[in-house]
């Protein structure tokens, strides 16, 4: 058995062809999802980045990790303590560690660790290559590295491959010579003349006179793709060009990695298993080509898999997962044992002959850029905010995601019967979570107790003196309410 992972950084599914977008983004991964199965309600139960992969390889919440900032001690898993074993636990019951130990020889092409000093993603693996960029890289970086083993290893049994490419994510950094594909392509339609002026009078992090995190962005001249700020429908098309431009050039060079495995006859024998960590706000919630929120957007994730042999084809699943049921799904899809202590459950049911598996409801976490969880059940996403990444959110946030899947209408004080089922199925989910932690301990109190998420950390002063320059200080009174102690 050889198994392809390739993980697109920040890759929404509702820009890619196979999942219903008007835009020739993505043909040849819908190449494969033409022979496999589409899961359209896959989310990463932690996101962004660090929480997100570090829930997939250990199969487990960030509440139970501990791993759910970008920086601080809730950026590093909990400590095993006194009953850390000669090796700890990741060593064979991680994603690749559980695969390595089964006699698959496991290997990642990623900056993913280095970038983020993640050094337990590596945990498993037998073969890593970290080109050097961290994080920097575009694809024709990356291929090369790719065909390279492709070359050397292809036609060797049971190897397990993970392939990652950061072009979608900020800045976006396609090459100038690729061009821009869609630049006579109609936008998505919910962004209109209107749309945009609601932007302009967002604050927040990455927020769309914000583009730089807190202020405009600096690296057009290295990125030109890139835009400054978004302050008109040139702007907002720049943005939205350049996101879909990451995605057609990361796939572009799928292309070519699979023209050259089916060059070596292995492509229809082989798993392919096509991902991301998180998706991209491009505007929803005042979010613009960030994801800082608990939202539908940030959250929900592509997830394409091609299983060899007499499994279902072309079907659309649309039943609830997180991304650590990934590990257990492998593991019963491969007949080796599943690690124990995960949270996740396993899908493979519907891989093998199409049965609906949901869970009832997912309880999603965010405390990178803010502090938020959300209940995503039925039509509705339920965010909850803690720190509101200085975007003024209110406590209660319901979306009916089936008919405003960007987010457009609060109903929290419309219908507060769905906030309270909603608050009701997250008290049974953090009870459950508290109960089973090893050490009691919340990690997202932990990152407001050390002074906020590590994005918005500490900026709040400085901010507020951005604001006052771009007529937006009407905002400062409510932010140095919510967030007093950055002021003494």
């Amino acid at each position: 058995m050889r198994i392809l992972i390739i993980d697109i950084d920040t890759l929404r599914p509702d820009h890619l062809g196979c999942y219903g977008y008007h835009r020739n983004t993505s043909p040849n991964i819908d190449s494969i999802a033409e022979k496999g199965i589409v899961f359209t309600n896959y989310y990463c139960s932690d996101a962004p980045c660090l929480p997100s992969r570090a829930a997939l390889v250990t199969g487990k919440h960030g509440i139970h990790t501990g791993v759910v900032n970008h920086g601080g001690r809730m950026a590093d898993m909990f400590s095993e303590g006194k009953n850390r074993g000669f090796s700890d636990k990741l060593r064979y019951g991680s994603l690749w560690g559980m695969l390595s130990s089964n006699r698959f020889h496991t290997v990642s092409i990623s900056t993913f660790g280095g970038r983020h000093g993640a050094w337990w993603f590596h945990a498993g693996l037998n073969e890593v290559y970290d080109i050097g960029f961290n994080g920097m890289e575009s694809a024709e970086q990356v291929t090369p590295v790719v065909l390279d083993w492709i070359e050397r290893n292809a036609e060797k049994d049971n190897w397990c491959l993970h392939i990652h490419y950061w072009d979608p994510h900020v800045p976006y950094r396609v090459p100038v010579e690729f061009g821009n594909p869609f630049e006579k392509e109609c936008l998505p339609s919910w962004i209109t003349d209107e749309t945009v002026e609601k932007w302009k009078k967002c604050v927040g992090g990455h927020s769309a006179l914000d583009y730089g995190m807190f202020g405009p962005a600096e690296v057009q001249a290295r990125f030109p793709g890139h835009p400054v700020m978004i302050t008109d429908m040139d702007a907002a098309r720049k943005m939205i060009d350049g996101y879909d431009c990451g995605i057609k050039y990361a796939d572009q060079h799928l292309g070519i990695i699979f023209d050259t495995l089916a060059t070596k006859n292995i492509l229809d024998d082989m798993t392919v298993i096509i991902t991301s960590d998180h998706g991209e706000n491009l505007g929803e919630l005042g979010c613009c080509s960030e994801h800082g929120t608990s939202d539908y957007i940030t959250h929900r994730i592509p997830l394409i898999i091609r299983w060899p042999g007499d499994m279902k084809e072309c079907i659309i699943d649309d039943g609830l997962h997180y991304n650590i049921d990934l590990l257990p799904t492998l593991a019963e899809m491969l007949e080796i044992k599943i690690p124990e202590g995960i949270d996740g459950i396993s899908f493979a049911k519907t891989i093998k002959d199409g049965s609906k598996c949901s869970r009832e409801y997912l309880v999603l976490s965010q405390c990178c850029h803010g502090c938020q969880r959300s209940v995503r059940w039925n039509d509705y996403i339920y965010i909850r905010t803690y720190h509101d990444f200085y975007h003024l959110y209110p406590d209660e946030m319901l979306f009916n995601i089936s008919q405003d899947p960007h987010e457009q209408k609060n109903l929290a004080f419309d219908m507060p019967g769905l906030c309270r089922e909603a608050a009701h199925l997250y008290l049974k989910w953090y009870d459950n979570m508290m109960m089973s932690s090893l050490y009691f301990v919340d990690p997202l109190w932990m990152v407001i107790k050390e002074g906020g998420p590590f994005h918005s950390r500490g900026r709040l002063k400085d901010y507020c003196k951005r604001l006052e320059k771009t007529q937006r200080a009407w905002a400062i009174p409510e932010l140095k309410k919510r967030h007093t102690q950055e002021f003494i």
